[in-house]
């Protein structure tokens, strides 16, 4: 191997550009390699391609900034979507592979989610060796304990509660806080629990407003006169369905968003409580990674290139007990990582009288303590 291809690809997050310092690091000043930075996803391999490559002097003073150097896409050719579900076009691989031959990549370091880690298995499948970075503020890849980006993204919901408690209780007002996740609610779950709200709505349990009312109601009792909700995007009512704000097309899946607004009108009808909603949004993902995701995605980068010059193919580097291991890549973007409803830190949070909105919540846990 002489020559590694890197590309960064799906939403962005806090780290990606420490990724990107390592591996041209530790591929130029251990294994004398070349790195080929692919710029804007996927999409930089087609057509024209956009690529260049990339020295040290590309990489100085990258650790504290956010975004992505090599720019980055969500949506694109690799991917259709149409009503039988997603569809990768073969005659997209087609060309990229014969534009990766004429770069003189020999194999491929593919930064990304689910999404994005799923297109660089079906390169892996027609043969261009492939090692993925595991990426995503969600938190929601199957076996690794953490991707880098998400606890930057928990540190800054985190502080948004921490303001929303101050206004909230200014105005004896019920805040609601819509946060990001997709499917799961990690942000949501830890976030709540660190910045000690008192209901927690996630896509992993149902939950009904009536439910949520009652703890209103209770904290009323103990002359609380505000409360705090945090809300994944992905939640969804007891019977209903999941709140979307873009239906999606033929180029990018539907895009969840609303269900915080729905959370605050319901409240307010039924409790008589003035309630709003804040969606945290794109904030969750801007700006400078912490020091924990800066060290994790250096060391991801770096276990990324010594894994593909050991030969390893079709796998991913993943955090298991403080040790970065690989698995395959296929058993990574089988299954998104859920929150399981029984867990620890479910457990932890109903212990400290946080409610979740189910209709049986009453057996779970105790009453707020006046």
């Amino acid at each position: 191997m002489k020559t590694i291809g890197l590309i960064t690809g799906g939403g962005d997050a806090p780290g990606l550009n420490a990724v990107i310092r390592a591996v041209v690091k530790t591929a130029i000043g251990v294994y004398n390699l070349k790195v080929v930075g692919v710029e804007d996803g996927f999409e930089g391999l087609l057509s024209e391609t956009k690529a260049r490559e990339l020295k040290p002097e590309d990489v100085r003073g990258l650790l504290p900034r956010g975004g992505t150097i090599l720019g980055t896409r969500n949506r694109g050719r690799f991917v259709v979507h149409d009503t039988g579900g997603a569809v990768k076009p073969e005659e997209s691989y087609r060309e990229a592979i014969a534009n990766i031959g004429r770069l003189g990549i020999d194999g491929l370091i593919v930064v990304g989610g689910e999404g994005s880690l799923g297109i660089g298995l079906e390169f892996d499948r027609r043969g261009v060796p492939v090692v993925g970075v595991p990426k995503t503020i969600d938190n929601d890849l199957a076996c690794t304990e953490l991707t880098f980006g998400f606890l930057t993204a928990l540190d800054i919901a985190t502080e948004a509660l921490d303001r929303l408690h101050t206004t909230a209780a200014s105005h004896d007002r019920v805040m609601v806080l819509e946060v990001m996740g997709r499917h799961t609610g990690w942000i949501a779950l830890h976030s709540g629990i660190a910045g000690g709200a008192d209901v927690i709505l996630i896509p992993e349990i149902p939950f009904t407003c009536e439910a949520v009312a009652e703890k209103i109601y209770e904290r009323e009792r103990c002359e609380r006169q505000f409360s705090i909700v945090v809300v994944a995007e992905g939640s969804s009512p007891v019977g209903g369905q999941e709140i979307y704000q873009d239906a999606g097309d033929r180029q990018h899946a539907p895009r969840l968003g609303g269900v915080g607004n729905f959370v605050a009108q319901q409240i307010e009808r039924i409790t008589g409580k003035e309630s709003r909603c804040v969606v945290l949004g794109h904030l969750q993902r801007g700006g400078s990674p912490n020091a924990f995701d800066r060290m994790l995605a250096s060391n991801y980068g770096s276990c990324a290139v010594r894994a593909l010059v050991r030969g390893e193919r079709g796998r991913m580097v993943a955090l298991h007990a403080a040790d970065i291991i690989t698995v395959p890549l296929q058993k990574a973007c089988a299954n998104l990582k859920t929150v399981p409803a029984e867990s620890q830190l479910v457990r932890t949070a109903r212990d400290l009288g946080i409610s979740f909105g189910a209709p049986d919540e009453a057996r779970h846990h105790g009453k707020e303590v006046c």
